[in-house]
Formats: C-alpha cells, structure tokens, sequence
C-alpha cells in the first residue's frame, strides 16, 4: 500500500500543501483536513463503535473517522472521504443522503504521537445491513441519541478526542 498524502492546512481550513500522513501525527503534528461521521437510524439511535487507533484504541467513537486524501492527483471532498471511511470501516456501500454539520478544530497528544485536525462532522441516516471491519473496531453499538450525549457529557474519557470536541462544539 502506498503511503497516504492528506491535505494539511492552516486553522480556517484552507489548503496549504500536501504532507506525508505521517507527518500530520507525529510530535505536535501539522494541522490537516479530517472528516468524523456519525450515522442516524430511523428509530433514533447513533452508530458507535469501539476503534481501533494508533493513540486513542479501544475507546468510544462515532460511526467513523478519516483524513481527506490526494489520490490520482484529484482531493478528496468531505463527502468522498466519509463514503470512503463507510465503505471500508462498515462494508457501507449505499449512497445516502449526507450533511455537514460545521467544523472544528482539536489538538490531542499521546506519547511521540499526536490528532492536529480541522475536521468536519458529516451525519447520515442508514437502516441498511452493516459490518465493522475488524481491522478498523474492536465491536459496535446502536445507542440512543439522548442516552449518548448525555454519556459522552458524564464520561468523556470514554470518547475519542473528535467525538468530544463534535459535540462541545454543539455539532448536533
């Protein structure tokens, strides 16, 4: 697999040049282009999973999560990386109607590692069939909406960095 290329950028989001994935998460980072998802089902719940990740494993997050990629010479939108990070996180292939729902930036460390984003939470409603890929998440959850703002405001050490900062930022 080819080493990934994501678009780093400055506070506002605005395109700066492009960098090495590596080099947007090591030390104190560059900040770069991010997308989190969380979907919505017809009865009122949010898709969770529990993720696997280099800094922040085995914790709560949203439906999913990826950086905006430099593929072909083409950039990636926010739409095209979230239906990227639904297909290879959950097998999701339908096209959904999608929202942006705004931007936030975060900063989180951990060790020689580090999250220096400006990411945008896009949503989604999905009834269809899903299978997390083991590779992405150790297991997942439908919960309820209300049940899991009030968590994630009761137990925020539960929750990725971007799951916190989605909904501080009063994203829902």
């Amino acid at each position: 697999m080819s080493q990934q290329i994501i678009l780093a950028c400055d506070d506002d989001g605005k395109f700066l040049e492009y960098i090495p994935k590596e080099k947007g998460h090591k030390g104190e980072g560059r900040r770069h282009l991010a997308i989190c998802v969380l979907l919505s089902n017809s009865k009122g719940q949010v898709l969770l999973q529990k993720r696997k990740h280099k800094i922040f494993d085995n914790i709560q997050d949203l439906t999913g999560a990826t950086h905006l990629l430099h593929k072909d010479e083409k950039d990636e939108t926010s739409e095209d990386a979230t239906r990227r990070c639904l297909k290879e996180e959950w097998g999701i292939i339908e096209k959904m109607p999608l929202k942006n729902l705004g931007f936030f930036n975060y900063f989180a460390k951990y060790e020689e590692y580090c999250e220096n984003e400006h990411c945008c939470l896009m949503v989604g409603e999905y009834d269809g069939e899903i299978n997390l890929n083991p590779e992405m998440g150790y297991e997942y959850k439908w919960m309820d909406k209300e049940e899991f703002l009030k968590d994630i405001e009761q137990n925020p050490q539960n929750y990725t960095p971007w799951a916190k900062e989605a909904i501080l930022h009063k994203l829902l």
